[in-house]
Order: C-alpha cells, then sequence, then structure tokens
C-alpha cells in the first residue's frame, strides 16, 4: 500500500508528512483491500475563512475507491478529523462488503 502526500500553497514539511502517513496507515490496517492513500493539503490564504486549512484523502480500494475531505484551523486539526472520518468510511465499507458476501454464500 501506498501513502502518497501532496501540497497546494502549503510547503510539506517532514512532520506534516510522517504525521499524516502515521494517522492514515492506522486506517489502513484495518482493512487489507487498501491499494493507495493519496492526502492533498490545501491552505485557503483568504482571510476571512476561519478554518482555512483543508485536508482532502482518497482511498483506492480495489473495487473502489472512498473520498473524504475536512476543513479545520491548524493542519494537524484537519488531518486528525480527516483520518477519523476515513476510518468511519472504510468500516462501513468493510461491513458492507462483509455482509454482502455473507448473504451469498448462505444456503437457503
Amino acid at each position: 500500500m501506498h501513502i502518497h502526500v501532496n501540497g497546494r500553497n502549503i510547503e510539506i514539511t517532514d512532520a506534516i508528512k510522517a504525521y499524516a502517513k502515521e494517522k492514515l496507515s492506522k486506517v489502513a490496517s484495518h482493512y487489507d483491500q487498501i491499494e493507495a492513500i493519496d492526502i492533498v493539503l490545501t491552505v485557503n490564504k483568504n482571510p476571512s475563512v476561519a478554518e482555512n486549512h483543508k485536508a482532502e484523502v482518497i482511498c483506492k480500494l480495489t473495487t473502489d475507491s472512498i473520498k473524504v475531505e475536512e476543513d479545520a484551523e491548524s493542519m494537524y486539526a484537519s488531518i486528525d478529523l480527516v483520518a477519523d472520518k476515513l476510518n468511519r468510511q472504510v468500516q462501513k465499507f468493510k461491513d458492507k462488503h462483509l455482509r454482502s458476501k455473507n448473504k451469498n454464500t448462505s444456503i437457503r
């Protein structure tokens, strides 16, 4: 599994990159069908926007992909929020996939 971190209007430091990879690798440990995770970190330079740090994650699975995004006042907070949201979405996808798999194999 590959984790790619990109930035828009921000220089990605080693600390931010390591933090994002650490948080999202925990999500990848829950489901073995994850092929890649692409992270895009963006800073909105408009001073009237309070939550100007945005984290977008595209999680590529073998059969589908999940896209999540979150805004926050700091980059670390947006990474935390998007990791929690992605964790819930992957768990939901995994449960749905396992239920449909078990439903097809049951004998009636």
